[in-house]
């Protein structure tokens, strides 16, 4: 596949990704005050409460953008994210499985962002990068609003193809995807610049490769540098591939008013705290009377049927 596509441009991907909060894993969840920890007072989630995971569906959309990047000679991928300065973890680990390098956003006056501020912020970034393909997870886990990707096309105003599943056909001046769909699959087609959203049944991504990580373990913003009290600016001179870019709020010269809360008409109203129990189990025989039973019990709960 890689020699029949020698003659297509370097494309120039960007990726972005989501560095959710962990609500399963970061507290208790029969804890009474898991809610209250969860959530601050404004009704936006505590990032600082919890540990952050790369949302799963961005790691679909990096693995369909590696993709892209292998079918096209000389291509590049970098991953844009916005959050905390721990976000850079998120960054790193892309490149472990293959991206070449990245751009973390990050500043207090995002903080509190609904998708409307957040879509906002990332549009005035990608229009300085100025990517041929953005490849985005469907939604985040912490949100399930889907909102961001078809939101950030929108400002941009370039094609979007949602619910990507895999691709069909490159080519130099467009790209074929295979759509999933509640009722089967599409193929569409689009020119560049486009942004695209990855479907949770995508391909899986790639794992992180040893030589890799080895080679980015020390890659880190500006930030990071100074927390840990050392100049990396030689470093970075030698190995430019270390250096993590990362942008303030003032770097993008946005509308203020369109950044953080000020930005974000949602409004979180009440929390409610869920409190998993362990549930009764059934064990069944393959007789045929426990599997009618069964059947009857699904068919009244309209779990089927």
């Amino acid at each position: 596949m890689r020699s029949a596509l020698r003659s297509l441009p370097k494309l120039k991907i960007g990726s972005v990704t989501d560095s959710v909060a962990d609500q399963l894993n970061g507290l208790p969840l029969n804890s009474s005050r898991s809610a209250e920890e969860a959530m601050t007072a404004e009704g936006t989630v505590n990032r600082a409460a919890l540990p952050a995971i790369f949302n799963p569906e961005d790691l679909n959309a990096l693995e369909l953008a590696l993709r892209l990047k292998d079918s096209a000679e000389g291509s590049t991928l970098h991953i844009l994210t916005m959050g905390p300065q721990r976000a850079a973890d998120i960054i790193r680990d892309a490149m472990f499985r293959g991206a070449d390098g990245g751009y973390l956003l990050s500043d207090r006056k995002f903080a509190g962002s609904d998708t409307l501020a957040t879509s906002y912020a990332l549009s005035c970034v990608l229009k300085e990068i100025g990517a041929d393909i953005i490849v985005a997870g469907r939604q985040a886990i912490d949100g399930d609003t889907a909102q961001v990707g078809p939101q950030v096309a929108e400002k941009l105003e370039i094609p979007q193809i949602t619910y990507a599943e895999e691709i069909v056909k490159v080519s130099a001046d467009s790209i074929q995807i295979k759509r999933r769909l509640e009722r089967g699959v599409e193929v569409v087609e689009a020119p560049y610049p486009v942004l695209i959203t990855v479907h949770g049944s995508a391909p899986a991504c790639r794992f992180r490769h040893a030589k890799r990580v080895m080679k980015y373990k020390n890659a880190c913003t500006p930030s990071e540098q100074q927390e840990r009290g050392q100049d990396y600016s030689d470093i970075w001179n030698q190995k430019p591939y270390l250096k993590i870019e990362e942008w303030t709020a003032e770097d993008l010269n946005p509308d203020m008013n369109r950044l953080g809360m000020a930005g974000s008409p949602t409004k979180v109203k009440n929390i409610e705290n869920v409190v998993l129990t362990q549930k009764e189990s059934v064990v069944l025989s393959d007789k045929e009377e426990d599997i009618n039973g069964l059947m009857k019990e699904l068919i009244a709960t309209h779990i089927i049927g």
